[in-house]
């Protein structure tokens, strides 16, 4: 009988143990895996989670068996690239390619590094060129906020706001010079950087044409999550006939405070150009 002190760490090594076993097994049939139909690539903190969440509530939807796979942007640890791994590990995070085609289910995965990532859009045309992709934009300002609060919350940003702002251009110097973009500043420092949306979406569009990205406003996602919903449905083949669905929240921050309005003048400023360059990519206007 197992001491009941050491219950607790002896159930957590088996479920050390199991978890390893199950991607040893991924990895070994990794040849009769599916690829994914479709990708959620961005952009951070501006509603992937709920996205994938909602998506995940799908009779006729398979997501990946990790929700952030991070293949793509070579993964969020320095010590491990992911990508240099290649498709055997990139389809062992995906269910069995022949059942999948008998169900009528398509598969799919949501990294928002993807479109933030230089390297990833290339990467993706390499592996999943016919796959369609889903891009979810928040007001940039808005955005950069979120992201300061969320790495405040991980104890990763020792900084005040505009501290950070102001020295985010330093921190993420060794990134941009070296194209290291594991770089954990530029992963996670990158407030500015991040919402700079029309040179992400144009690396995009230089792999992927325009009718296979699906761009939706996180604002109007939020605000009418089940529209939005009908619209990536419709956008990937589907439709939302009989789909009850939970629509609570995903991964929303409670640690938020109000900022000054130095801030928002600061970030309203960073983004003037960027935003301008984006609406005549889109030949769309968002409320920003």
């Amino acid at each position: 009988m197992i001491p009941y002190a050491d219950a607790p760490s002896t159930s957590r090594r088996f479920l050390k143990l199991t978890q390893r076993v199950k991607r040893e097994f991924r990895k070994t049939t990794w040849r009769y895996r599916a690829l994914p139909n479709f990708l959620i690539v961005g952009c951070q903190k501006g509603g992937t989670s709920s996205l994938h969440a909602y998506l995940a509530q799908h009779p006729s939807l398979a997501p990946a068996a990790i929700k952030e796979v991070h293949f793509f942007d070579g993964g969020l640890l320095p010590s491990w690239e992911k990508y240099a791994d290649g498709e055997r590990l990139y389809r062992s995070y995906f269910g069995w390619d022949a059942l999948l085609k008998a169900q009528g289910r398509q598969s799919y995965e949501a990294s928002p590094c993807y479109m933030f990532n230089p390297l990833a859009p290339s990467r993706m045309a390499a592996m999943v060129p016919d796959a369609k992709l889903i891009v979810l934009l928040r007001d940039p300002v808005d955005r950069a906020i979120s992201h300061y609060f969320h790495e405040k919350r991980k104890e990763r940003e020792p900084l005040a706001i505009m501290d950070a702002l102001f020295a985010e251009d330093e921190r993420l110097a060794v990134a941009r010079c070296s194209g290291n973009y594991k770089d954990l500043s530029w992963i996670n420092h990158s407030y500015v950087t991040r919402g700079l949306y029309a040179e992400q979406l144009e690396r995009v569009f230089e792999y992927y044409p325009l009718d296979q990205v699906l761009i939706l406003e996180s604002s109007e996602f939020y605000g009418d999550p089940k529209r939005a919903l009908a619209q990536v449905l419709a956008f990937i083949g589907l439709d939302d006939i009989g789909f009850d669905v939970d629509l609570t929240p995903v991964n929303v921050g409670t640690n938020r405070t109000e900022m000054a309005a130095e801030v928002h003048d600061h970030l309203t400023a960073q983004f003037a150009e960027s935003n301008k360059r984006l609406f005549d990519l889109l030949s769309r206007r968002f409320d920003w």
